[in-house]
C-alpha cells in the first residue's frame, strides 16, 4: 500500500495543547492530526473522521489529538484507545454510529496516559476494557490526574487561554477576532472537560499475549516489553498486516517522561519481528513498513549516548536537553528542526542512569 499526503489535512487546533502525552519536541512545535489519504473512504462526523483501512478496520482521527483504531466486527466494535475527556469519547462513540451501527464491546488501552483511558468512565459494565496489568497498577496507585503528563498539559492550556485572552482583547479585524473567540471557548470548554475525568481501570488484565477471536477476525494483543510506559501493548492484526502502536512508536517523538530507556529500543526490535505493512500510531499519521520503527530505534539509542556523555561532564538535564543533537533524524520525524530533546525525557533519563549506577 501506497499513501499520499493530502495538502489540506485537517488540524485539530487544540491537539497542539492538550494531547496528553502527545509528541513534543523541544524547539518545535507538536505534530497535528494525522492527516487524511485520499485513496482510502473517509466518513465525516461532528468531531471525528473516519479513514477506512481495511474491511471494518478505521482510523479516527480528531478531538483533542489522538487516533483511535477501530475495528468493526460481525457483531460489536472493538476500539484502541479512548479519548483524552470523557466528553470527547461520548463524541467519538456518537460519531462512530455513522459507520456501524453495532455496539463497543471491547476498549483496549494501549498504556495508561489520559489522553488514552480517560474515557474509560463512559462505558458501561458490559464493556470488557482490556490492558496490560501494569496498566491497571498504574492507575489503581498513581494517580495519573497529579502528574505529568496530564499536568504538564494543564499548564499548556492555561497559557493557551492567557494568550488567546490577550490577543482578543487586542484585535481590531472582526473576523479574526471571531475565530480567536471559538478557539477560545474550545480551550476553556477542555478545562471544563477535564474536571469530569475520574481515573477509571481496566477490568480485564493480561501479562504477556492475549488473542480475541472476534467473528472471524483474530485480534492479538502483545505486550512486547517496556519502553513508553511500563505497559505498553500493541494491537496486531495478523490477516491484514496491521500494527496498531499507541506511543510505543509513533509519526513523530512521543513524550518520554514515563519512558523505560534501557529496555526501549529492545522492544521496539520485537515489535519489528512482526509481520506487518501498516502501523496506525497513537498520534501523527500512519505510516508504511519497518523504517520509521529502525530510526526510532537509532533516536532513542544516540539520544541514551548523548545524554551520557553530557551528564558525566556534570551537565545538567536543563542543558543537555537544549545540547543533544537529533537532526540527524529529521527526515523521519519533521518535528525535529533543531537541536534539542523534551526536557521531560532527558530528566527520566537522567533518573534511570542514576538509578542504574551509571558513571
Amino acid at each position: 500500500m501506497k499513501f499520499r499526503k493530502r495538502s489540506g489535512a485537517i488540524v485539530v487546533f487544540l491537539a497542539i495543547a492538550l494531547s496528553t502525552s502527545f509528541e513534543t519536541q523541544a524547539q518545535s512545535p507538536p505534530a497535528l492530526a494525522a492527516p487524511i489519504f485520499p485513496d482510502f473512504p473517509v466518513v465525516q462526523g461532528k468531531v471525528f473522521k473516519f479513514q477506512k483501512i481495511a474491511d471494518g478496520v478505521y482510523y479516527a482521527s480528531g478531538g483533542l489529538g489522538s487516533n483511535h483504531p477501530i475495528i468493526v466486527d460481525d457483531n460489536d466494535v472493538v476500539l484502541v484507545d479512548d479519548a483524552g475527556t470523557p466528553a470527547a469519547t461520548r463524541d467519538l462513540l456518537q460519531d462512530l454510529k455513522l459507520i456501524t451501527d453495532k455496539p463497543v464491546r471491547y476498549v483496549i488501552n494501549t498504556h495508561f496516559h489520559l489522553d488514552h483511558t480517560a474515557g474509560n468512565q463512559v462505558f458501561g459494565p458490559e464493556v470488557i476494557i482490556i490492558a496490560q496489568e501494569s496498566v491497571r497498577t498504574a492507575l489503581l496507585t498513581d494517580n495519573p490526574l497529579e502528574h505529568d503528563p496530564f499536568l504538564r498539559d494543564q499548564k499548556r492550556n492555561a497559557a493557551l487561554i492567557d494568550s488567546l485572552t490577550k490577543q482578543i482583547a487586542e484585535e481590531q479585524d472582526a473576523a479574526k477576532k471571531a475565530a480567536l473567540e471559538k478557539q477560545l471557548a474550545d480551550a476553556q470548554a477542555v478545562r471544563e472537560q477535564t474536571k469530569e475525568i475520574k481515573v477509571t481501570p481496566p477490568n480485564l488484565t493480561f501479562t504477556s499475549k492475549l488473542v480475541l477471536h472476534d467473528g472471524s477476525r483474530e485480534i492479538q494483543l502483545l505486550f512486547l516489553g517496556r519502553g513508553h510506559t511500563a505497559g505498553d501493548i500493541v494491537v496486531y492484526l495478523p490477516k491484514e498486516r496491521i500494527v496498531c502502536s499507541g506511543d510505543l512508536v509513533t509519526s513523530n517523538i512521543a513524550y518520554m517522561g514515563d519512558a523505560f530507556f534501557g529496555d526501549w529500543p529492545a522492544t521496539l526490535g520485537e515489535l519489528k519481528k512482526l509481520d506487518f505493512t501498516l502501523v496506525l500510531p497513537g498520534h501523527g499519521k500512519p505510516f508504511e513498513g519497518k523504517d520509521q520503527v529502525t530510526a526510532f530505534q537509532g533516536y532513542l539509542t544516540d539520544l541514551i549516548k548523548q545524554v551520557g556523555v553530557l551528564r558525566s561532564q556534570g551537565v545538567s538535564p536543563e542543558d543537555a536537553a537544549k545540547r543533544v543533537d537529533l537532526t540527524a533524524y529529521q527526515k523521519f520525524f519533521p518535528t525535529i528542526r533543531g537541536p534539542g530533546a523534551d526536557l521531560a525525557g532527558v530528566q527520566r533519563m537522567y533518573q534511570w542512569m542514576d538509578q542504574e549506577g551509571m558513571k
